[in-house]
């Protein structure tokens, strides 16, 4: 049986392993099914493969490119119970990992080190997505976090100036510290993998008002500072911004072809820079947006099909509501339902179908046609093979070793 391997992005590959296939078999068969006209069929009843888990609303910093700028700081907070009573039903149904991310910064939640311990305690994979200010907090739960783990750190600079203009902490939190509690929760647990998240701005970009300073010509010396401090990878991504008309994240809006070119070409230069200071000893990760960039394909990664088939293995528990998809957080279109969505037996049924309604009705070809979707060929994949008429038996099975989607 083929193992997962270097395939950190290709989601279809994580849907076809041992523990997830059964769901995947039988979401194509629902699929089929709705398509022939056969309503009385209900949705499968597993959970999400994965979820993000938004501990808090709060964030002590305040990046002036954040896509959930509306709703960052609005005094909401996911409370231990439900989180606990979610994470129960979730994993009785097939949750298999869990990220702590977004809408906030999760290190902030009062019972930050609780809630990764009572996730472990579930057998869940763990992944944590922070700005590094209480890397303290990290510490003292890092012996809790095992292989497939990790812990990845927004950073997007690999200078203090550029760090503190991208994100204007309201501490006097600095980027070399941020580096070293790095350093110091590698160094508690190997096991557990550290990236160095790098969001690449180039000149131009324009975000909740504000002109942002480019970062395209640090990459290079981001992979430095990564082999420095003992990081596993360094993750980049392009710079994804919500325009106030849509309020969808979009990747490369209204900017000129010669003008994307140019910008391409330079991404180029430097990630082939950061890979020869690297080495090996640090991987270089390209986001699923960041690789279409590169071969010339932003418009094709934009041209989604009619249904988004990845909200039926992954969501987003926030204090404001489940939501189908990150790229969508907290707008209403993408509401499964409340916080509490998932706590309760009749609560999980409930959201349930709702997520049903959302997968026959959210018209991802429209919804989403100016997002650089990470899930682009899987759902792809998904709709050919639906449309095939090919035996769900002849899926390839994959040996277990990453939940995260």
């Amino acid at each position: 049986m083929e193992k997962l391997r270097n395939r950190e992005h290709d989601f279809s590959s994580k849907l076809r392993q041992e523990s997830t296939i059964r769901r995947l078999k039988e979401y194509i068969v629902w699929q089929r099914n709705l398509r022939k006209g056969r309503t009385d069929q209900s949705i499968p009843s597993f959970s999400p493969i994965s979820v993000n888990l938004d501990l808090t609303s709060a964030c002590n910093f305040a990046c002036p490119y954040c896509v959930d700028s509306k709703v960052i700081n609005r005094g909401q907070v996911l409370e231990t119970e439900t989180i606990e009573k979610t994470m129960d039903v979730l994993r009785s149904h097939g949750l298999l990992s869990v990220i702590l991310i977004g809408g906030g910064e999760p290190t902030l939640h009062k019972d930050f080190g609780k809630i990764v311990r009572d996730a472990k305690k579930r057998k869940l994979q763990v992944g944590i997505v922070t700005n590094g200010s209480r890397m303290d907090r990290i510490e003292e739960v890092v012996e809790e976090l095992e292989e497939k783990d990790w812990v990845r750190i927004s950073i997007d600079a690999a200078r203090e100036e550029t760090f503190r203009d991208l994100h204007r902490p309201k501490t006097h939190e600095g980027l070399t510290r941020i580096l070293e509690g790095a350093k110091r929760v590698k160094e508690k647990n190997l096991r557990v993998s550290t990236g160095y998240s790098f969001v690449i701005i180039w000149e131009g970009v324009e975000a909740n008002g504000n002109r942002l300073r480019p970062n395209l010509e640090e990459i290079s010396e981001a992979a430095a500072l990564a082999k420095r401090y003992s990081f596993d990878y360094l993750s980049l991504k392009p710079c994804l911004v919500r325009p106030e008309d849509t309020q969808r994240e979009s990747l490369l809006d209204k900017v000129d072809p010669i003008e994307e070119r140019a910008i391409i070409e330079k991404i180029k230069q430097h990630l082939q820079r950061a890979r020869d200071i690297a080495d090996g000893k640090v991987k270089i990760l390209e986001s699923v947006n960041l690789q279409a960039m590169l071969s010339g394909k932003t418009q094709t990664i934009k041209e989604q099909p009619l249904t988004c088939h990845m909200q039926f293995f992954r969501t987003v528990v926030t204090p404001l509501g489940i939501f189908q998809c990150p790229a969508f957080r907290g707008v209403d279109a993408a509401r499964i339902g409340d916080s509490s969505g998932y706590a309760t037996e009749e609560k999980f049924r409930r959201s349930l179908e709702a997520t049903a309604e959302l997968i026959a009705g959210f018209n991802a070809s429209v919804e989403c046609k100016a997002t650089g979707c990470f899930y682009h060929d899987t759902n792809w994949w998904l709709e050919g093979f639906i449309n095939s008429g090919k035996d769900v038996e002849e899926i390839e099975k994959i040996e277990d070793e990453n939940f995260f989607l």
